[in-house]
């Protein structure tokens, strides 16, 4: 049940109030130690570790779930590149402008050095399958097992539903889902004998992952996770991008629950279920991706992910300065980073399982979070409508009841805001973490955050959210 006071003037319109399960339900998702997750295109990589913000980010994540961050190691350029092992540096490529990427690159042991020393968290690694130099990627695919005490697994090909026609492991008979198939269990079977069973398979884009699944026969047993690529917008070639519908919360739960039947696939066949690469949009992200209100589509996003059985999301960070949706490296901490700073805050150390208390047709997200005892922790309040920084800012209160309240007193809340839902940090705006913090260029935080009173009377409690803003409340 639920109570809304929307504020329209001095308008306001009230309906019954959200109750808070006591204990958590058997509906409710189970949370990983590293749902928020970040993949680095591959011949990017050894450029990120040069900069002093990927560690400093990585780590600020780590610390407030207190785990490693898993990261993913791939893309475009992992099926461009041919390991050479007498090469002496980790990558070895060519390019007009520092922002390309190049069409051809190769890489030596070092690459996978890099990865053991300077990545704390688990890592998948992807390897060169388009090229059809089998004998190539397993050199590979040995010394990353040799070199690398975090190695999780290992993807064979990035993307392979887009594979032209010309690429060399395109048969004369064509490329499908099924010639893939048949492609990814020859391949596995091949090389997990050398490398253990640690393979990510399908790796798509375009193509659903769960008819792979079956096709895969008995190389399932080599297969560690099934990863899908997963952009809800396109700025490829010009294509339009809307933040509005990006960051709206009916939009959000529309577009995740269509990921729910390939994530039970791979649970059904024993497997993990990621997306392996994800962020706004496609090509690097557009003119939505720095903004504010991508970063609170990053908060409803995972918390969404996860309930339609996404066990991590893999946040891509691609070409070093030529990349919208990256969240560090581009000229300062982006916006974005806020989001997947306040959405790993909500999970914390503690956060093990959540369930979702607004039936997802609404502008207004609301999240109650469980600990490992079943115990109610943390609600998150998303308002979705959308502000541009014209007109009144609308607020939405939200009241809270039920077992899962306490009966009086008071408890805190944080809140995650910008001037409106287009800022952007690289441009000025100031987007603020509990008032205060914020993050300088080397992804530092920037001040002391301040949570606010919130007032609780007969066992519930009330909270107010404007347009594009986000609230934890801690019980």
């Amino acid at each position: 049940m639920l109570r809304l006071l929307f504020a329209v003037g001095s308008l306001a319109v009230a309906v019954n109030a959200i109750a808070v399960p006591t204990a958590a339900p058997s509906t409710a998702a189970i949370i990983d130690s590293s749902q928020v997750a970040v993949s680095i295109e591959f011949f990017a990589f050894p450029g990120y570790t040069e900069l002093v913000s990927t560690g400093t980010c990585i780590a600020n994540l780590e610390g407030l779930r207190g785990a490693p961050v898993a990261v993913r190691i791939g893309g475009t350029t992992q099926d461009r590149a041919t390991y050479d092992p007498s090469l002496a540096t980790p990558v070895s490529f060519t390019v007009a402008s520092p922002t390309d990427a190049p069409t051809s690159l190769t890489f030596g042991p070092s690459f996978f050095t890099l990865a053991a020393n300077d990545l704390s968290g688990n890592v998948t690694i992807g390897l060169n399958r388009q090229l059809d130099n089998q004998a190539n990627t397993l050199s590979a695919a040995v010394q990353a097992k040799d070199s690398m005490h975090n190695l999780y697994a290992i993807e064979l090909g990035n993307e392979p539903d887009l594979y032209a026609s010309t690429s060399p492991i395109v048969p004369s008979t064509g490329w499908s889902q099924s010639a893939d198939a048949a492609s990814e269990k020859s391949w596995f079977t091949a090389i997990a004998p050398s490398v253990g069973n640690i393979f990510q398979a399908a790796v798509y884009i375009s193509w659903r992952t769960a008819p792979t699944v079956p096709l895969l026969g008995t190389s399932i047993s080599t297969v560690r996770s099934v990863s899908e690529h997963s952009y809800p917008q396109s700025a490829c070639n010009g294509a339009a991008t809307n933040l509005m519908t990006l960051m709206s919360h009916s939009d959000i739960v529309s577009y995740t629950a269509g990921f729910s039947a390939d994530a039970a696939s791979a649970h059904a066949a024993g497997v993990r279920y990621f997306f392996g690469e994800t962020n706004s949009a496609t090509c690097g992200g557009g003119g939505i991706s720095p903004t504010f209100g991508a970063a609170l589509w990053i908060v409803d996003y995972v918390l969404q992910g996860a309930l339609n059985g996404v066990e991590r999301l893999y946040f891509h960070q691609g070409t070093i300065g030529d990349c919208q949706y990256c969240w560090w490296g581009r000229f300062t901490t982006g916006a974005p980073f806020y989001g997947a700073y306040f959405v790993t805050e909500f999970l914390g150390t503690d956060g093990a399982k959540l369930e979702m208390l607004d039936n997802g047709k609404g502008a207004v997200a609301m999240y109650v979070l469980f600990n490992s005892a079943g115990a109610p922790i943390r609600l998150l309040v998303y308002n979705s409508n959308y502000y541009d920084g014209t007109g009144t800012r609308s607020s939405t209160s939200v009241s809270f009841t039920g077992g899962g309240i306490p009966t009086s007193g008071t408890t805190t809340a944080l809140r995650l805001t910008g001037p409106n839902a287009t800022s952007r940090v690289d441009e000025g705006g100031i987007v603020t973490i509990g008032g205060n913090v914020t993050f300088d260029g080397d992804c530092n935080a920037v001040g002391t955050s301040t949570r606010e009173t919130v007032e609780v009377l007969e066992g519930a409690l009330t909270v107010s959210v404007q347009a594009s803003e986000a609230l934890i409340v801690y019980l």
